[in-house]
């Protein structure tokens, strides 16, 4: 026998199609009941022209190997075939309020579902006229694509379109590594993980659930702000002093905000505490071939709190980074996807109603956490640092809330998609300004 893993081992099938990893399983599976995607945008200091947009767009595609998928969602199994582009940019008539067209098209872009299976293209690109300057943005079908990988590509569309003298950079593999090698380095700690999993369960049933009025709908609405150079340098100040990380710190702050809309938990006789999940980037984690590679290598965790009225937001940040500095050094998010492993199998067995209930049911959250710096992936060409960017991401059925914070520059950008069967405009608009008074309070500790 030739030595070297079999092919099937190497996540690679006959036909040419490989197997998706378990975070992409499970997101084939949300996108059966919800469109599941995700929208980047960043804004380009320079006049829209959109012949030449696209045609870069489309090159850009082709050059990287993300053209020609062919998805078998039934196996999870996907094939990059290549070929020419098929994506056309769509370009958003000019307004008045070029950020309000924006947000606008973001939202429309969110609800629109891709082809579910077959051949498929998983990108749209657009583009929103600001006069001097436009938006460019990028709707893509999660499955595909990490928000990392995405920026860098949206990095190389601008640089090429600026006409920026930047060294080549190498393609790396379209597909997302599997997390096999993954699970079998650190499996003393998936192995204490597997007996972890009954306390995960009971810690479920203290967390608050959210009331989805109808779980069919899964309408995305979209909203965001934007936290200044001066109130980011505050959280950066903070974070330091009080030794926990940024991640913590939005972690508490969402709990915070979020706290006056779970009221009634203060009567319940079990179910007192907000839980959010975290999504965690395990690119790092994966070997060197899951360095470039396109596709997306994410976990996730939750923490959980009470919120008592009147905490301060140091205790709460120092409770917060006490579970994420166990559930890190633990490696306890393989224990998640320990579960999302168990929960795909279940999920054959679920009729389409119970599905829709399945997450807000036995892992009930109300919020995701996503962070993104894009300070660390954006290249520098010697003119400028990385420009105004924003994210927005599917709720799916796990989360009805998605809190993307996004770091470029010197600035914070928070896009939040709701769900809008759970979460009025009106409530949201309430826990952004929980979170900017938050932000306020920390800035009044500041150190």
């Amino acid at each position: 026998m030739a030595s070297g893993a079999p092919a099937r081992r190497r996540g690679e099938e006959r036909g040419g199609m490989r197997r998706l990893n378990l975070f992409q399983a499970m997101m084939l599976r949300w996108r059966e009941l919800y469109p599941y995607s995700a929208v980047h945008a960043v804004r380009v200091d320079q006049p829209l022209n959109a012949t030449r947009l696209e045609s870069i767009a489309a090159a850009m595609l082709e050059e990287r190997g993300l053209t020609g998928l062919e998805l078998d969602a039934r196996g999870g199994r996907c094939a990059w075939h290549g070929g020419p582009a098929g994506s056309r940019l769509h370009v958003v008539p000019a307004s008045d309020d070029a950020p309000a067209s924006l947000d606008s098209e973001i939202e429309r872009q969110l609800n629109v579902p891709f082809t579910a299976d077959g051949k498929i293209d998983p990108f749209r690109f657009f583009a929103v006229n600001a006069g001097p300057s436009f938006y460019l943005a990028l709707a893509y079908d999660h499955v595909v694509a990490g928000g990392d990988s995405v920026a860098r590509l949206l990095n190389a569309v601008v640089d090429r379109y600026e006409g920026a003298t930047v060294a080549a950079e190498a393609a790396g593999s379209p597909y997302a590594p599997g997390y096999a090698r993954l699970f079998w380095r650190e499996k003393r700690a998936l192995l204490a993980g597997l007996g972890a999993l009954p306390r995960l369960a009971a810690d479920c049933r203290r967390a608050v659930r959210p009331r989805y009025a109808a779980p069919e709908d899964g309408y995305n609405a979209f909203t965001r702000f934007t936290i200044d150079a001066a109130a980011q340098a505050t959280l950066g100040r903070v974070a330091a002093a009080w030794k926990v990380s940024q991640q913590d710190l939005w972690l508490a702050i969402a709990l915070l905000a979020l706290s006056p809309l779970a009221a009634a938990r203060a009567s319940s006789p079990r179910r007192r505490e907000i839980a959010l999940a975290s999504i965690l980037n395990i690119r790092h984690e994966l070997g060197s071939a899951a360095a470039d590679a396109f596709g997306p290598c994410l976990a996730s965790f939750r923490v959980a709190h009470v919120v008592p009225p009147g905490v301060a937001p140091r205790e709460l940040a120092l409770a917060v980074h006490a579970q994420t500095d166990a559930i890190k050094r633990r490696k306890l998010y393989l224990q998640t996807l320990l579960a999302t492993a168990l929960a795909g199998f279940e999920w054959r067995f679920l009729s389409r109603a119970r599905r829709l209930r399945f997450f807000a049911k036995h892992y009930p959250v109300s919020a995701g956490v996503t962070p993104l710096n894009v300070n660390a992936l954006w290249r520098r060409d010697g003119r400028r640092e990385p420009p105004p960017y924003v994210r927005a991401i599917s709720t799916g059925p796990l989360a009805p809330m998605i809190l993307g914070v996004t770091a470029s520059g010197p600035v914070l950008n928070v896009g939040i998609t709701f769900r809008t069967t759970v979460y009025s405009r009106d409530a949201v608009e309430g826990v952004a300004a929980g979170m900017l008074a938050a932000i306020g309070r920390l800035e009044a500790e500041a150190p």
